[in-house]
């Protein structure tokens, strides 16, 4: 049975639960719960972390903590019952716990082990404080500890600052703003200060913080190493001044035995000494250490004769020193202590014994010796602060080691009342004795003994040091045959002070004999009293005292025998008479000196003071020995002040009208001298006199006429030094004269009370009178007055044990009063008069409510006029803070609504003036300097600001409504309400308190809420209706938009705990004033119109704030606007232009969700369906709707870590909805800036100057001026659309579309024209001819383009289920964009087919991604068709302005013919339309369209054998119009690709499907098409016929045997067609010899020059290719006959581009190819991608690696000698490698090909359209120059995966045994005409129509290559056909415009050959120059010197120089060349050229 709990209420788990049972509470290690109810072993209940979830738990898992239980029953709430401090700290460390591990993740390593540090710390503290078994003074220190440490942590986290009072945590309820706001601040403090050690928080006045605080050096002696004595040691310790020269401090001794350990076995470690006492002052002291070391034995060490060995010596042996400056630093900052080693110096001469440690310290090493090793004593340092008191308390263990207390020689700073002491310090100084007859000098030892005046010697007097016990007699230390020994010993006599009086000293001296015997002689003696015969001690000086001389057998018995002698000058002169007969003769010229020092509490030295404490001997002195009492030392005065008093006090009643007066200044004097911080502890004395010793009972009356003469005399007199003592000494004189006057009344029962009360009535009108003198005139008596103020206020105390509070209320009032009210006083006095009122506040007497009511209005009063002024503001704000402090606590007993009232009507006006006056100061000092002034703004704004909010709260309803109806008029109010909201908004603008300050913030807000409550009824009573006053109104309005914003009040940023907390405490303050803020526009009625729009923006943010009911309270206010807005005008477009633009704005700042968007639309509809405007405010808020969504995405994009593309999407898509749906032309054109800031951001700058072109587009050339906008100054409309141009042409340029900059260099030419402005008219020309230049001289690459689909909700809203086409990057392809877009969107599936994906995709909340290649289909088709129009410029046109591109998947149709599948394969064209044409103003477009049509197969082989014929037609033109300078490979390639591949089947296989009788029957409607076919083929051969007549003219000599393998494969070809196509023999030129009509459009223009022959010989690339040894004069034997086939086989992974084959030379001599510079076949030719998987780089970075490994060290790296041959005439490169290469390939057959093994047979020929299997790029083909040799990977092969075609070549048959190494070949490249199809046995041609390559499908989609790039003649192109005029070309590395395309794609499968080709070693090349990293460089200024070429360009074969032009961009792996730079630059290069040559 469930019973509920009693007792067990609160628990914390100490086993972790799982909650495994029905109704288990899950719990966790360390959680506390709150326990309802138990049953049998098991409790029910809630933890505190998750309060709604109740469970059942075992009760065995917790453990009971007592708690208090408030409100028992359903809703009771539990606090355990421990400290407060040991609460906070484990909920601390459960808020740190989370925090704590997110600085892991975050990288804050530093921090993470701190704090982990700091929490371990806690937790130990805490441990220790739930313990119980701590002191009360332990608990207040690991209180302080923690509170520290947890203090430091919540700084270091940026959590909350904790306001705490002794520890505790505050509750800001039980005190006043003012005191919570210093909390904060001390708090704050500390944290800053929390590794001081003391408490730094003390009592505002008095003057105790002035207390100076003692240091102490601890020392404990370890050990004494280096003792090698042999003998006992004493060593003494003290510190040393070493400017003054003179010991400080008493001496330590430790006595050790021979051994270096203690003499005594009980002092083991407990060798310690504590050096009290020391000042500040002394710690800035040169002290040091000195340790002097004398040993007990022998009288020379080292000589056992000398002396018996039963007689031991002191004598000195040697000294250490340590100084205290240069280990202060290091013993300060820890807190144990600190080991130093001290060396032993010896001294060399016994005679400066007592300077060696002087000498030490000086470094004179002449008089010393160092010892041999480092070792000495070993002492511990310890530096401990406080008085002796806390040092005890704090440091117990050193105390339980039996320290010994070693005080300073004299007084320390302070003296300390209970502190006897009675120490006579003497030091022996030294002696001068005669020789005596003797030949050496005397040994002399000196004894010494007090004896008391009866002869008796007095035991243990004498203290050689702290640490041993004293003695009875004291042997001086003897040194060696010395007649005038210095021996500088001080020696302490701790004399009892009873005996003091009649004692003296004997000093006998003897001659230590170190004979046999060794006896001590004694020779003379010396003696000393110690007091004289006034009574005073003897005085601190050197005493040279008369040696007497006597021997072994004089007696001392009857010491008066030499008592009665003098015993020093001073003492012979007072007795002159002495009789010469006496036994003890005086001998002349021997002396001894001593000096003695007193340190006694109890003794005088001083005969003033003695005269006066026995004065009544001396009756007739009294005037003068009080008058000479203040010449007496103050250390004298207060060891005697008890007694000095009651002498005073005596001699007072003797004779008061004698004596008065100087009584009167004596006690005044005394009293002032306690004032001094050295004895001010001495304050307590007095105190403790005046209540029990004191006994004047009359002195009252004499001291009141003193003291009021001395206030009458002060208007007269100049000189006011002893007035302004007496009023400084007001204090203790009023403590004597009550405490008199109450002796008195006690004595005599009360009588003359009223004489007394009128005295002191008196007395106060004297004060008065003294203040209300005018001071300006007289600086004297402004100290007087100053003096009476500061001392005024400590009377009350006083005057209340005679008086009642309200009398002395009356007095004090009356006496402020009589204060002058002006503030002109002067600034001094200003403070003082404020001083005092503050102490007035803070005294005991305004704690009582009845004075306060009489002092308030004064005070207030005096503040009211200082405020007013601004004068003296922070003092002002402390007697405030001080009157609210006290209210405060006083309102939590009784009543306070007078006061409160009356600080109302005085102060609240002012307090509000001020807080402006100091808030604007504060921002325009900000505004200048740029800092706020820290006096002005944090403390004194902190302050009043406190003040301000204390006086709020504490008013009531009552109060606020007295305020209210007390303004006289609507004005006044009108300003008081301006004030005080421009005061509460610049609380909150300002951030006054700081972020972490967030009790003192909440408790700001809280105030300002309620306050706002009672003013807004005020607001809406007086200025609503006729008295309309928008100023007002407006301000309420920032206000409560400002207070619903504010940082501090957002609680979904709080931890949940704190959430809580300020919930419970505030509620949500936001929603309050959101209700208040909507009531009153309710109120507003019709005048609401005023605040449209103003108010949208305020109002729209406060919507935006996430809490659901303050959004809905706001939100219907939008309605409410555009109603009204209709009403007046009939539309709401103010009310639409203000949302949107600030909608924007607020968006952009993280404001607003989704949830909002819907609210939003859902209530603003809602309210709408009523309207008779309802459709366009539907149709507007729908649009606001869809501008957050994208608002939203925006934001989202651009805060998140998103990519470039999804940014620029992002922004395309909310531009766009600007400029279409909402046409805000200003937003529109912001977004325009952005999209372009962000274009170039990432380097499109073809994309940016598109973008900035919108913005121009709006402008028109006129001088309409323009405002300043973004960061375009003000100018006119002509000026920016100009500058807007000249920008878009320079981003045209760097992003090499310079066609399209063209039109705009035209536009503006004809502007500057119609001005005259043909300066800008000139540099615009030049630039478009520059332009022109760029086109065809600089290499651009070809992007690829591909298509994206983002299918699935989870997309951003502006992707969503949407497809576009996108230009991929330069050389990007399309695995590398896939890898792009998949890390672009992380959580995106990609989708493995091309089909168009279902609902089911659509509408799922997933992301899928459908990437393929697409082909453009270009617009400008009419350039395409010129046949003059050089490739450079076509190639611009075929992938620019483009917005049709093009897909085709290949399928087949009907059952699948296995002996030729052309006959079924059919292909799927799908065509894509953009919304606009690429490149536009985003790389990607939206699909607006797509068709698809299916292209049977008949119309498939059309397509491709018409691209054939046309690119076979380019390629001779442009070999027979000599634009292909000589170089006849790429002729050749083509030829042999077209032929070959016809003979073995290309051609046929179209045959055999398409010719045959039962196609034809089957398909009667397809004649006209197989005619088409045919008439085709016929032209190809007419075409191939020709192209053979221009390869036979320009054929190599050596190149002859292709040539004729070329004629033989023709005929072949000719007769497979014949039964076909009969009378194609009669076609051919190259066989018969004559040409053809058709033949004649391709005429040669003649033939070539010997020297073009001559460079074609050495430069072709087929002799490259070899790349053998030899000279390039003469070609290799090894060329075989056999090179007709030229086999092509290779990996896209190398030699990319054009230039990759032409750079790849392999030395940089000029007379031969060598191959230095070779490598394995394995490193040039990698395994086919297809055998290898997906790259793990993106292909451009994996080709620049793989192209790395074959790169020649720098510096032996060739530029590759350029092949002008190899260029056409207008510097175009060659183009048909590709033609050739795939005629070549042709017989690439797919899988059903006959001649195919069985295992490729297997794989299918259907390809998948699309897979992110990456794997599968174009090969790229190698040429060779010598038959058979073939590069192949040395890799094993695979079976192919799906989708990849095999190649077959017959050249496969070939001896591979002494293949010569082949190098890269030319890439494929477009064809610059109509493409000419491959053979139709080829499929991927075959699936293309217009194109020889590949169109999207038969290559999947993938294409990884990219464009070849070919440079040019840097000279203009030559005219004639010789090539004489042609020097050799300087070619250099372009800009950065990189054109991939879409390529082939082969793959390889042939294993015998693979297998095979493994061992075939290869010689690699030089890599291509594109991809060598060179240093950019300007162009020299001057041409180079021959062999001496800059650096970074690299000296080729003809001496010329490869440079590079872009200064900017990071090389790209191209070659171009810069444009011309004119007749220098001609010069330049002819310059080289001949030099090169000679």
């Amino acid at each position: 049975m469930w019973s509920p709990t009693e007792e067990e209420k609160y628990g914390v788990v100490i086993c972790s639960f799982r909650g495994t049972v029905p109704q288990g509470l899950v719990l966790e290690l360390g959680e506390t719960v709150q326990i309802l109810e138990k049953c049998e072993g098991w409790y029910r209940g809630v933890s505190i972390k998750k309060p709604s979830v109740k469970g059942i738990f075992p009760a065995n898992y917790i453990h009971l903590k007592k708690a208090i239980v408030s409100n028992r029953g359903q809703y009771e709430t539990v606090v355990p019952l421990e400290d407060s401090v040991v609460t906070e700290v484990t909920a601390t460390l459960q808020e740190w716990a989370v925090l704590w591990k997110q600085l892991y993740v975050k990288h804050k390593v530093d921090l993470f082990y701190k704090l982990r540090h700091v929490m371990n710390e806690l937790i130990d503290l805490r441990r220790q404080l739930l313990s119980g078994h701590l002191t009360q003074d332990q608990v207040r220190e690991v209180k302080r500890h923690l509170t520290v440490r947890l203090d430091w942590g919540n700084e270091h986290l940026g959590l909350d600052l904790v306001p705490r009072k002794d520890f505790e945590v505050v509750d800001s309820d039980q005190i006043s703003v003012s005191d919570l706001y210093k909390m904060h601040l001390s708090s704050r403090h500390s944290v800053q200060q929390s590794t001081s050690q003391v408490d730094t928080i003390r009592q505002r006045h008095g003057e105790a913080c002035r207390m100076p605080v003692p240091h102490h050096f601890f020392l404990s002696l370890k050990s004494f190493t280096y003792n090698t004595i042999g003998e006992d040691t004493d060593v003494f310790f003290s510190l040393y001044d070493v400017r003054e020269g003179k010991q400080i401090s008493e001496r330590f001794m430790v006595r050790l035995n021979k051994n270096g350990g203690p003499r005594n076995p009980e002092k083991i470690d407990r060798m310690c000494a504590l050096f009290t006492d020391l000042s500040s002052k002394d710690m800035k002291r040169d002290l040091y250490i000195v340790a002097h070391v004398i040993r007990i034995g022998r009288m020379l060490l080292n000589d056992s004769k000398k002396g018996p060995p039963h007689l031991h010596y002191r004598r000195p042996y040697g000294c250490a020193v340590l100084s205290i400056m240069d280990v202060l630093q290091s013993i300060s900052e820890i807190k144990e202590e600190k080991d130093f080693v001290l060396k032993v110096y010896t001294c060399n001469n016994e005679n400066e014994w007592c300077q060696i440690h002087e000498n030490i310290i000086r470094k004179s090493s002449t008089k010393y010796t160092a010892p041999s090793s480092n070792y000495g004593l070993i002492i511990s340092l310890q530096l401990l602060r406080g008085d002796m008191e806390q040092i005890r308390r704090e440091n117990p263990m050193i105390f339980n080691r039996g320290v010994s207390v070693t005080r300073k020689l004299g007084f320390p700073d302070v003296i300390m009342p209970g502190d006897i002491r009675n120490d006579l310090y003497l030091t022996l100084e030294k002696g001068d004795f005669e020789r005596g007859g003797k030949s050496v000098q005397k040994n002399i030892e000196v004894t010494m003994y007090v004896l008391y005046a009866d002869g008796e010697i007095l035991k243990d007097c004498i203290s050689l040091g702290s640490g041993e016990p004293s003695r009875s007699a004291y042997h001086s230390f003897v040194l060696y045959h010395n007649n005038s020994p210095r021996w500088g010993e001080i020696i302490k006599l701790p004399i009892p002070i009873d005996r003091f009086r009649g004692s003296h000293l004997r000093f006998e001296f003897r001659h230590c004999s170190t004979k046999d015997k060794g006896e001590k002689k004694l020779f003379g003696f010396a003696f000393t009293p110690l007091m004289r015969d006034d009574g005073t001690t003897l005085s601190d000086d050197i005493h040279e005292l008369y040696v007497y001389k006597c021997d072994e057998n004089s007696t001392f018995n009857n010491h008066a025998l030499y008592l009665g002698l003098p015993c020093c000058k001073e003492d012979y002169n007072g007795c002159p008479n002495i009789p010469s007969s006496l036994i003890f003769q005086r001998s002349t010229k021997e002396t001894f000196s001593v000096s003695t020092q007193l340190s006694s509490t109890k003794l005088t030295q001083n005969v003033d003071l003695l005269a006066l404490l026995k004065w009544k001997a001396y009756p007739d002195r009294v005037m003068d020995i009080l008058g000479r009492l203040r010449h007496v030392s103050g250390e004298e005065i207060v060891k005697f002040l008890q007694d000095i008093l009651d002498t005073l006090f005596v001699v007072l009643d003797d004779n008061t009208e004698k004596y008065g007066l100087l009584v009167f200044q004596s006690l005044v004097f005394i009293i002032n001298l306690l004032r001094d911080s050295k004895y001010f502890h001495f304050r307590p004395v007095m105190d403790t006199y005046i209540q029990k010793h004191f006994a004047g009972a009359l002195a009252y009356k004499e001291l009141i006429r003193c003291l009021k003469w001395y206030m009458d005399r002060s208007a007269e007199l100049v000189r006011q030094d002893h007035i302004q003592e007496a009023m400084r000494a007001l204090e203790y004189l009023f403590k004597f004269i009550v405490q008199s006057r109450i002796l008195y009344s006690r004595a005599t029962c009360g009588m003359e009370e009223e004489q007394f009360r009128s005295s002191i009535q008196e007395l106060f009108q004297s004060i008065r009178f003294v203040l209300s003198l005018d001071s300006r005139s007289s600086e004297t008596l402004i100290f007087t007055q100053a003096a009476l103020l500061n001392s005024f206020p400590a009377i009350f105390d006083e005057l209340l044990q005679m008086f009642t509070v309200q009398e002395v209320a009356e007095f004090v009032r009356g006496t402020l009063g009589s204060m002058p009210s002006t503030v002109h006083i002067g600034q001094s006095m200003d403070v003082v008069k404020l001083q005092s009122i503050a102490r007035t506040v803070d005294s005991r007497l305004f704690s009582f409510s009845e004075s306060r009511r009489i002092l308030l209005p004064v005070v207030l009063h005096h503040i009211h006029l200082h405020l007013r002024q601004q004068k003296e503001l922070l003092i002002c704000s402390g007697i405030l803070s001080s009157i609210f402090s006290i209210i405060k606590t006083s309102s939590l007993e009784g009543d306070v609504v007078e006061e409160v009232e009356m600080m109302v009507e005085s102060l609240l006006d002012v307090l509000l003036q001020t807080l402006l006056t100091i808030m604007s100061k504060s921002q325009s000092q900000e505004a200048v300097r740029g800092q706020r002034c820290p006096q002005c703004t944090a403390e004194i704004t902190g302050e009043y600001v406190s003040c301000l909010l204390s006086l709020l709260r504490q008013m009531s309803d009552t109060h606020f409504q007295h305020l209210l109806d007390n303004f006289q008029s609507k004005d006044e109010l009108k300003e008081f309400l301006l004030k005080i909201f421009c005061v509460f908004r610049n609380l909150m603008k300002m951030s006054v308190f700081p972020r972490d300050w967030m009790v003192m913030r909440l408790l700001t807000s809280n105030i300002i809420v309620t306050t706002v409550q009672y003013l807004s009824s005020a607001l809406h009573k007086n200025f609503t209706e006729t008295d309309f006053d928008f100023k007002v109104w407006n301000s309420y309005f920032s206000l409560a938009v400002l207070f619903i914003n504010q940082p501090s009040l957002q609680l979904e940023n709080a931890t949940p705990p704190k959430r809580k907390k300020i919930l419970d405490k505030y509620g949500d303050m936001r929603v309050m004033m959101a209700y208040e803020l909507f009531s009153m526009w309710q109120n507003l009625g019709e005048h609401k119109i005023h605040f449209i729009p103003g108010m949208i923006g305020p109002f729209l943010g406060v919507t935006l704030v996430p809490q659901p009911e303050v959004r809905n309270i706001m939100i219907p206010i939008f309605h409410d606007m555009m109603d009204w807005e209709q009403r007046k005008n009939g539309n709401f477009k103010q009310v639409e232009a203000e949302l949107i633009d600030k909608l924007d704005s607020l968006v952009s700042e993280g404001k607003g969700d989704e949830n909002y968007r819907e609210l939003f639309s859902l209530l603003l509809l809602e309210k709408i369906e009523q309207e008779t405007w309802r459709e366009t405010g539907i149709s507007f808020v729908t649009s606001v709707t869809r501008l957050m969504e994208r608002l939203l995405d925006y934001r989202d994009c651009m805060k998140g870590d998103e990519t470039e593309n999804k940014k620029i999407g992002c922004t395309v898509n909310l531009m766009n909805f600007y400029k279409s749906e909402i046409n805000k032309e200003e937003m529109y054109i912001r977004y325009i800036h952005k999209l372009c800031d962000m274009h170039l951001q990432a380097e499109n700058y073809t994309e940016a100057a598109f973008t900035l072109l919108l913005y121009c587009e709006l402008l028109q050339w006129e001088d309409r001026p323009l405002r300043e906008f973004l960061h375009y100054p003000s100018q006119s409309e002509w000026q920016r659309k100009e500058g807007l141009c000249r920008k878009i042409i320079h981003y045209f340029n760097k992003g090499k579309s310079w066609e399209f900059g063209i039109p705009l260099c035209r536009e503006l030419a004809i502007q500057y024209e119609s001005l005259y402005d043909y300066q800008s008219l000139s540099w615009i020309r030049k630039m478009e001819a520059t332009y022109y230049d760029n086109i065809m001289e600089q290499q651009r690459l070809e992007p690829e383009f591909f298509r994206v689909g983002f299918y699935g909700r989870k997309f951003p809203f502006f992707l969503r289920n949407k497809e576009y086409v996108c230009r991929g990057h330069d050389y990007e392809r399309l695995e590398a964009f896939q890898q792009r877009m998949l890390s672009e969107f992380p959580q995106a599936i990609a989708m493995q087919h091309p089909n168009h994906p279902d609902d089911s995709i659509l509408q799922c909340d997933a992301q899928y991604l459908q990437i393929y290649a697409v082909t453009p289909i270009p617009d400008n088709i009419d350039v395409l068709q010129m046949d003059r129009v050089p490739d450079r410029i076509k190639s611009f046109y075929r992938v620019n302005n483009i917005r049709k591109f093009r897909y085709d998947r290949p399928f087949h149709k009907g059952p699948k013919d296995k002996e030729n599948e052309f006959k079924s394969l059919w292909i799927e064209r799908t065509t894509l339309t953009l919304t606009h044409s690429l490149p536009g103003i985003s790389r990607w477009f939206e699909v607006e369209r797509r068709e698809l049509v299916e292209v049977s197969p008949l119309e498939n082989a059309i397509q491709v054998v018409e691209n054939k014929n046309q690119e076979l037609r380019t390629l001779i033109s442009q070999y027979q119009h000599k634009q292909m300078h000589g170089n006849i490979n790429l002729l050749s390639m083509c030829l042999n690709g077209v032929i070959d591949a016809a003979v073995n089947g290309g051609i046929a296989r179209y045959q055999e499907a398409f010719f045959d009788k039962d196609y034809i029957t089957k398909h009667p409607g397809d004649a006209e098409k197989i005619t088409q076919l045919k008439e085709l083929m016929q032209e190809q051969v007419h075409v191939l016929g020709v192209g053979l007549a221009v390869h036979e003219k320009f054929v190599h000599p050596e190149m002859r045997p292709l040539h004729k393998k070329l004629i033989d494969q023709f005929q072949m070809m000719r007769s497979s067609l014949y039964h076909e196509l009969p009378g194609l023999d009669k076609l051919s030129p190259a066989c018969s010899g004559s040409s053809t009509p058709r033949s004649n459009v391709l005429v040669s223009h003649g033939p070539m020059s010997p020297e073009s022959i001559k460079l074609v010989h050495r430069h072709s690339p087929l002799n490259l290719l070899g790349s053998v040894r030899h000279s390039s004069s003469s070609l290799s034997s090894h060329t075989s006959s056999e090179t007709g086939n030229l086999v092509i086989l290779t990996d896209s992974s190398v030699g990319e581009t054009a230039e990759d084959m032409y750079h790849m030379q392999a030395s940089p001599s000029t007379s031969s190819l060598s191959s230095t510079h070779s490598a394995p076949s394995q490193m040039i030719n990698s395994a086919p991608s297809s055998a290898r998987g997906s790259p793990s780089l993106p292909d451009k970075y994996r080709h620049s690696r793989e192209m790395m490994m074959l790169l020649p060290a720098h510096r032996d790296r060739p530029s590759s000698a350029m092949y002008p041959a190899a260029i056409m005439e207008n510097g175009q490169p060659p183009n048909f490698q590709r033609a050739l290469i795939q005629q070549m390939i042709g017989p690439c057959k797919p899988c059903s090909d006959p001649n195919l093994s069985v295992a490729e047979k297997a794989v299918p020929a259907a390809p998948s359209s699309w897979s992110l299997d990456s794997g599968s790029r174009e090969a790229l083909p190698f040429l060779s120059a010598h038959a058979g040799s073939i590069l192949a990977p040395p890799v094993p092969p695979r079976s192919l995966p799906h989708g990849h075609y095999s190649l077959h070549f017959d050249a496969f048959h070939h001896q591979l045994s002494d293949a010569p190494p082949a190098l890269p070949a030319r890439t494929l490249r477009k064809s610059p005409l109509h493409p000419i199809p491959a053979s139709p046995t080829s499929p991927q041609s075959g699936l293309d129509g217009s194109n020889s390559t590949l169109s999207g499908s038969a290559s999947s989609g993938v294409s990884s290559l990219s464009e070849s790039n070919f440079g040019h003649s840097s000279e203009p192109p030559p005219r004639t056909d010789t090539m004489d005029s042609v020097p050799s070309q300087a070619w250099n590395t372009d800009e950065d415009l990189e054109t991939p395309y879409l390529p082939v794609r082969y793959s390889l499968s042939e294993p015998d050959v693979l297998e095979s080709l493994k061992s075939q070693p290869c010689r690699s090349h030089s890599a291509p120059s594109g991809v060598i990293p060179q240093d950019t460089m300007d162009p020299p200024a001057l041409p180079p010197k021959p062999y001496h070429s800059r650096l970074p360009n690299m000296e080729n074969e003809e001496g010329m120089i490869i440079e590079d032009d872009d200064k900017h961009r990071p090389l790209h792996r191209k070659v171009s060349q810069p444009v011309s730079g004119g007749k220098e630059e001609q010069a330049r290069v002819a310059w080289e050229h001949g030099i090169s040559e000679q």
